[in-house]
């Protein structure tokens, strides 16, 4: 596990881009796990303009999402099929039908949760781009959540529901279930990378990378995968 330690969220994003540039480039129909919330928008940004600047293309790149609220759909612009479109795919050149994520309108979560399983097993992600929830949490795997576990229907915790209320004009808006990648599926990515900025989620950096590997701090995890690089500010990095 490689940590990179920068001044700010804006400098985070940039060396994240780097990264994220080395594995399209190196390989055009790379398969990149991507992610939503508000810690890969700079991140997205950067390779939007980058894009847009000096023509870098996404024509045969294919994407794996980690998660989707359940029982939201496109329709909603509170769901992660808009946050990406909005956010990344409508600013490059990406064939929209090579996009995946999980469907939050699927009549059978379960069903579902065993479709994008096989669906993973097709596409293995050259890396899989993270955020970490100021519990621990990956994708929606909240503390708890077996190491093993794949694509499954979680109850999202009390603390992920308040962080996520931020984003709804009314909180009781925040759906309470979710379809997530499990750990074991993350781990399957060749190269993973995490993101986190802020002070609030300083302890679970801290969990993530110097305490034992234990379910309750999800991200932990991680210290079991080959290649891991963590970029944090300086207040996430603050108890490291």
């Amino acid at each position: 596990m490689k940590v990179i330690v920068t001044k700010n969220y804006e400098e985070m994003s940039a060396r994240a881009f780097e990264i994220m540039k080395e594995v399209v480039v190196s390989n055009p129909k790379a398969v990149l796990g991507l992610a939503t919330g508000s810690t890969p928008i700079g991140l997205y940004d950067c390779m939007a303009e980058d894009h847009q600047k000096n023509g870098t293309s996404y024509k045969d790149i294919r994407t794996v999402n980690l998660d989707e609220y359940l029982g939201i759909g496109i329709e909603s612009d509170q769901s992660y099929v808009y946050f990406m479109r909005k956010y990344l795919f409508s600013r490059v050149d990406i064939d929209l039908a090579n996009t995946n994520l999980p469907n939050g309108k699927a009549e059978d979560p379960e069903a579902e949760c065993a479709r994008y399983n096989a669906l993973l097993k097709t596409l293995p992600q050259d890396i899989q781009l993270l955020g970490i929830g100021s519990n621990g949490h990956i994708g929606f795997n909240e503390p708890g959540t077996p190491f093993d576990s794949v694509t499954h229907v979680v109850a999202l915790a009390e603390s992920t529901i308040r962080d996520n209320a931020r984003l709804f004009e009314d909180p009781n808006d925040v759906p309470k279930k979710a379809l997530s990648m499990g750990i074991a599926n993350i781990l399957d990515a060749k190269k993973v990378l995490i993101l986190a900025s802020g002070a609030n989620k300083a302890k679970a950096v801290y969990g993530m990378v110097k305490a034992e590997p234990d379910v309750n701090c999800p991200a932990s995890a991680l210290q079991n995968h080959p290649d891991v690089i963590v970029i944090v500010d300086e207040a996430a990095a603050s108890l490291l």
